[in-house]
């Protein structure tokens, strides 16, 4: 009996000492692979712990496998154990592996330079892509755990013969939590939302902050956080500014007086906008769009490279275009007309109406044009008719 206990000694230790010597290995590898690249570095980061552990673990397992006395009758508890902590490392180190993987590919796609519709799109995906397999590996992982114990195994078999009143079950308690699951990756691969652009969704102005399997969260412009389940996007329109680029147009509206000098004004823009970065050089238009209520109404027209810089760069040209009306032409500042009765005879005695020639009214062509587009010709010539008619009945009488 001792002497099988301290085989299994032996035989643990030599185990151990291998696993030993397999992490120092790997670890001078990865240091003589990080001399000449960079991503040695960050796979040791992620995956040291899991990996030793993983390690650690199977050196055990294969010295219980081999040298643990089969007389003992705690054997088989021990085995199980060790099987489901070496499928939990396993677990881990898969995760980490799987998080390794995404960084090194989202490094190759940078968000923040000026094009950058196709990385946001590549991030999005695979950050859902991350969360689907982290999510398979646990339930992969939790199941196999699960089934290793007998009990669970017989209840295993009594679902499966019963899998389908069992899935439609499941299928009616979880319906909202899978409706969001596939809005998410519907959201994902049809390329309709993506982290980092820029919506008006609910009345709110802000950036996709992070898409999930199951809600999406809006970071809105001064700081608060706009949580929405997937769902709303598939089911709800909103607005989406960067989907193919992150160019937009904006536009700045004066009301000014009937006076007002809009080719200074179109002078004072192209200077505005030719001293500040915030343009992009696209477009530039001042155009008069509604003269009513004894006002102008002057609208102009611009672009930037993206909303936030619109935002900023409408500011400067309202603020400018106000201080050059204010300076240099104060005429053009709205006013309100009034007319003042002083009681005189000129302005209670009515003027004469002067003669004015219409369409059908006010000359002889117009009365001639009267008569072709109504019936007066037709009424005067059958009365002519009946006239001569009448005077030669007369006579043949007399």
């Amino acid at each position: 009996m001792w002497d099988d206990w301290l085989s299994f000694i032996i035989v643990s230790a030599i185990s151990l000492g291998v696993a030993l010597a397999v992490m120092i290995v790997i670890t001078y590898v990865i240091r003589f692979f990080a001399r000449k690249y960079g991503w040695p570095d960050e796979l040791a980061r992620r995956a040291r712990r899991p990996f030793r552990w993983f390690v650690l673990m199977i050196g055990v397992w294969a010295a219980v496998a081999i040298a643990y006395p089969e007389e003992d009758a705690g054997r088989p508890f021990v085995t199980h154990m060790l099987a489901i902590l070496a499928m939990a490392v396993l677990a881990w180190l898969l995760i980490a592996l799987v998080m390794f993987g995404t960084d090194l590919m989202l490094e190759r796609f940078r968000v923040d330079v000026e094009d950058n519709s196709s990385a946001r799109k590549i991030h999005t995906q695979v950050m859902i892509l991350r969360r689907l397999a982290i999510a398979l590996i646990i339930i992969i992982v939790v199941a196999s755990a699960l089934l290793s114990f007998p009990a669970v195994q017989t209840i295993g078999a009594s679902l499966l013969a019963s899998a389908g009143i069992a899935s439609i079950v499941a299928g009616l308690a979880a319906q909202s939590t899978l409706s969001n699951m596939f809005a998410g990756v519907q959201l994902v691969f049809s390329d309709a939302l993506r982290v980092d652009d820029v919506v008006v969704v609910e009345g709110e102005w802000g950036r996709v902050g992070e898409i999930t399997l199951s809600y999406v969260v809006v970071d809105i412009w001064d700081q608060r956080k706009l949580v929405l389940p997937c769902t709303y996007f598939t089911t709800q329109p909103f607005q989406n500014w960067t989907r193919h680029g992150a160019e937009v147009l904006g536009t700045v509206e004066l009301d000014v007086d009937w006076r007002v000098p809009i080719g200074r004004i179109r002078e004072r823009l192209a200077k505005i906008l030719g001293e500040t970065e915030l343009w992009d050089g696209r477009t530039q238009v001042v155009q008069a769009t509604d003269a009513t209520g004894g006002l102008v109404q002057v609208r102009i027209l611009i672009s930037a490279p993206d909303s936030g810089k619109l935002w900023d760069l409408r500011c400067i040209v309202r603020e400018e275009l106000i201080e050059f009306v204010q300076t240099e032409a104060p005429y053009a500042l709205p006013v309100q007309r009034m007319l003042l009765d002083s009681g005189t005879d000129e302005l209670r005695t009515p003027r004469p109406q002067a003669q004015r020639e219409g369409m059908f009214s006010g000359s002889a062509e117009a009365e001639e044009r009267h008569r072709q587009f109504t019936q007066a010709h037709n009424i005067v010539e059958v009365t002519g008719n009946l006239g001569e008619g009448s005077g030669d009945g007369g006579d043949g009488d007399g």
